[in-house]
């Protein structure tokens, strides 16, 4: 079991929500998307591939078969994907979008606000459901790497343009081009054990992959 794809870690998180505040939710939920400076706090925090808040009435569970299930609260599932560690981000979240984050988790039964961080790390941790299955199209890029690499080829096709202008006016291209994304050509790749239990679950995932992609092992 791991929540840890590459270089990106997939978060899920499952709160119980009193019925009679999640209209409150919704009315938040349509005001921040009507006001998307208010999450900028969110939409800086680079690390961040994509967050979602989804409200679940109680009586809109599928059906798979079972008997119809007699639960007494709405639920708010909160979906992410980030670079980095469990902890770099919470904390990341936590003092970027304080305020919002006490707005969205406001029906959330027991939500313990996100300042002090360590009562809301233990509330998030409580209602984490582990990922099961997680797929990285780019295991060893992260969201930086793969802007970069979007600017290199940007500058590449600019250069190709620019060839047909001749050894000189091509030279300068260069130049200017190199000096604009100098800092874009690093190299990608894998990031520190983050932990062991990571490191063990991409040890037994290696034989699945090669058998999938070919490889050593194929």
């Amino acid at each position: 079991m791991s929540n840890v794809a590459g270089k990106a870690y997939a978060m899920n998180v499952l709160t119980p929500m009193r019925p009679r505040r999640t209209w409150f939710n919704h009315f938040l939920f349509r005001a921040a998307r009507a006001l998307p400076e208010r999450l900028m706090g969110l939409l800086g925090l680079s690390i961040i591939h994509f967050a979602r808040w989804i409200i679940v009435r109680r009586d809109q569970w599928p059906d798979l078969g079972q008997p119809p299930e007699q639960l007494r609260n709405d639920y708010m599932i909160f979906c992410s994907n980030f670079n980095g560690t469990w902890d770099q981000y919470i904390d990341a979240f936590a003092d970027g979008l304080p305020s919002g984050l006490d707005l969205f988790w406001y029906g959330a039964t027991k939500y313990p606000k996100s300042i002090p961080i360590s009562p809301f790390k233990a509330y998030i941790r409580a209602n984490q459901i582990d990922t099961g299955h997680y797929y990285n199209a780019t295991p060893g890029a992260a969201q930086r790497d793969i802007k970069a690499a979007l600017r290199v080829r940007a500058a590449v096709l600019r250069l190709e343009a620019a060839h047909a202008g001749g050894p000189e006016a091509f030279r300068a291209a260069w130049v200017e081009e190199l000096r604009t994304i100098q800092n874009d050509l690093g190299s990608p790749g894998f990031a520190p054990v983050a932990s062991n239990d990571t490191a063990r679950a991409d040890l037994n995932r290696q034989p699945l992959v090669r058998r999938r992609w070919g490889g050593e092992d194929a």
